[in-house]
């Protein structure tokens, strides 16, 4: 069994920061790629960015340069730093994972539960 556990999130003021983070764990036998999704209120949920196995990282246009997707391979951890952040990033942000569990032949996506990131002064 595989979880994705989130952590980080919360309220912050416009032009703040958050890293959250998303350790994945259980029975794993390869990542492919972690990325992060988001879901602002009344939304679809979108593609924030992604870190393939082996780099290099990509963002979605509008997010470059505010925010980092960052991995640690030694403990299956994938960050999301963000700055000069605004209320239009207030959303829950997802964690997902595209990885081979141990025992299977097939690559499968698997999320987190989501944690709540809130911009407002």
């Amino acid at each position: 069994q595989v979880q994705l556990v989130e952590s980080g999130g919360g309220l912050v003021q416009p032009g703040g920061s958050l890293r959250l983070s998303c350790a994945a764990s259980g029975s794993i036998g390869s990542i492919a790629a972690m990325s992060w999704y988001r879901q602002p209120p009344g939304k679809l949920r979108e593609l924030v960015a992604t870190f393939p196995d082996g780099g290099p990282p990509h963002y979605v246009d509008s997010l470059k340069g505010r925010f980092a997707i960052s991995r640690e391979y030694t403990n299956n951890t994938v960050y999301l730093s963000m700055n000069s952040l605004k209320p239009e990033d207030t959303a829950v942000y997802y964690c997902n994972a595209y990885l081979l569990p141990s025992g299977s032949y097939r690559f499968s996506d698997f999320w987190g539960q989501g944690t709540q990131v809130t911009v407002s002064s």
